[in-house]
């Protein structure tokens, strides 16, 4: 456990063309002292930081001057953020593509970058789709001298155009991508403006219904795949990833490794859900991946979406239900039946617990006891 309780946290700025090291703080007397010992610290009022020259000389100082006294964020300096995942990438089929006069494709440094980073092949499919898009926009126009303005234009056109809050936040985060990270601009774009996040209340099944859905589906491997997803809380992508070793039947637990997040957790295993498990074994003598294709490749993202569509209509489920719909419902009965948030938090995965927080919201527990005005 860290002792120290002040803190800072260090990030790149740009700031008239030149790179700068910011100095994020929470306002204390102590860390506003030290940093004036720092080599010309000045302060800027739109990043609201202080901030010195970015130089491996005065990276050192900074080290210095805060050791044992406050705690140094610097993983913007040091520790890049890295996604994995099970899937090989291969870019290959886009380096071969030729541009036109018509459509302008991604540079190769572009294409270099998501691989080295080790973003999953649907990022990256999804980054560049989004980013030629973003370029073709702009005709006959160097990506280099596009404005912040450029960009809030181009938004807005996609904001008219009705697209999602989603296809905008990603259509931001490939932008920047490219800007930040591929040509190295530190916060080249740092304004932009994201669409608000809306607060919308996740769609919960009754057990009722789930246990029908599980009951009505006849193929045991469908079946096991069903149960997952509900009883271990399963992302559609975890569940895929799944490897036959994942499931420890001694401890009564399913290892979920290298997640979102690149994290590793454990999670519930239903006895019942064991038991179909080896029959389901016996039948269909996976090779690696705990469900794969007849082929011995792991199943696609659509045939699970298709398995769960195909139950959730036999059981006459009205809603609209997908396997995060499931999972959502994992977490909201563990919290009727009296499971704590941060035990629940564990379980899914969550970074924050701002994010579990959301169950209370669909949890009808606290209900039952509060007389409709109705049936007084």
């Amino acid at each position: 456990m860290n002792h120290l309780q002040k803190h800072i946290t260090l990030k790149h700025l740009l700031i008239n063309g030149e790179k700068k090291i910011g100095i994020q703080f929470y306002p204390d007397k102590v860390i506003q002292a030290l940093i004036k010992q720092l080599p010309e610290p000045k302060w800027n009022n739109k990043f609201q930081m202080a901030y010195i020259s970015n130089n491996k000389k005065n990276l050192d100082e900074i080290f210095d001057i805060f050791r044992g006294i406050a705690w140094i964020n610097g993983n913007h300096f040091f520790k890049e953020k890295v996604i994995r995942n099970n899937e090989m990438i291969s870019l290959e089929q886009y380096r071969k593509r030729v541009p036109t006069s018509n459509y302008q494709v991604v540079p190769q440094l572009f294409l270099d970058k998501l691989e080295l980073k080790q973003y999953s092949f649907n990022t990256c499919r999804i980054y560049i789709t989004l980013f030629e898009k973003f370029m073709n926009s702009f005709p006959g126009r160097a990506l280099q001298e596009l404005s912040e303005q450029d960009i809030r234009t181009y938004l807005k056109y996609l904001i008219q155009q009705k697209k999602s809050d989603s296809y905008i936040n990603q259509s931001i985060n490939c932008i920047k991508f490219y800007y930040e990270v591929v040509l190295g601009m530190p916060n080249r774009f740092y304004s932009i403006e994201r669409p608000r996040k809306k607060q919308k209340l996740p769609t919960v099944l009754s057990k009722s219904e789930i246990f029908k859905m599980i009951e009505l589906t006849t193929n045991v491997k469908h079946k096991c795949i069903l149960s997952l997803l509900y009883g271990s809380g399963l992302r559609k992508s975890e569940l895929l990833n799944l490897k036959i070793c994942d499931i420890d039947s001694n401890r009564m637990v399913v290892m979920v490794k290298q997640a979102k997040g690149n994290k590793d957790r454990v999670t519930l295993l239903s006895k019942n859900t064991l038991r179909d498990l080896r029959i389901y074994y016996k039948v269909w003598q996976p090779k690696k991946y705990l469900f794969e294709s007849p082929t011995g490749v792991a199943y696609s993202r659509t045939s699970i979406d298709n398995i769960v569509k195909r139950a959730a209509m036999k059981a006459r489920v009205s809603k609209k239900v997908t396997p995060h719909t499931l999972r959502h419902s994992f977490a909201t009965h563990l919290l009727e039946n009296g499971t704590n948030l941060r035990n629940i938090q564990i379980l899914l995965g969550h970074n924050s617990s701002k994010t579990t927080e959301i169950y209370t919201h669909v949890a009808t527990n606290h209900l039952q006891n509060i007389k409709n005005p109705l049936d007084l």
